[in-house]
C-alpha cells in the first residue's frame, strides 16, 4: 500500500529538521539547561536528492542539505525534514504539555 506524499522538495528548497517530541520530564533547571543545548532547531537548502533501496527493494528518497551553519553537505531521509514554512504547524502538533 503506498500512501500520498506530505511534501514534495526540489533543489533550492528552505527546510527544517521535523521537529520531535521531547517529552522532558524534569523540574531541575540545571538538567533542562544542559539538555537544552542539544536541541537546537536546524535550517539549511536542498541541494541534491538521493534514491537508496530499502531492506525490500523499494526506493527511498533522501535529500542531501547544506546546513546554513555548515559548508559540508548531509544526508537525510524525506521523514525527518520538512519545509521551514510548515514547521510552527508541525510544532504545535507535536508539542508535549508542560514543555
Amino acid at each position: 500500500m503506498t500512501t500520498k506524499r506530505q511534501f514534495d522538495y526540489k533543489i533550492g528548497d528552505r527546510v527544517a529538521e521535523r521537529p520531535k517530541t521531547h517529552g522532558l520530564f524534569t523540574h531541575n533547571q540545571e538538567v533542562r539547561q544542559r539538555i537544552s543545548q542539544y536541541r537546537s532547531q536546524r535550517y539549511g537548502e536542498v541541494v541534491g536528492i538521493n534514491y537508496k533501496p530499502n531492506a525490500r527493494g523499494a526506493q527511498q528518497k533522501f535529500l542531501l542539505i547544506r546546513w546554513d551553519n555548515r559548508t559540508s553537505v548531509t544526508e537525510h531521509a524525506v521523514m525527518r525534514i520538512c519545509p521551514v514554512s510548515e514547521l510552527e504547524r508541525l510544532t504545535k502538533e507535536v508539542l508535549v504539555p508542560g514543555e
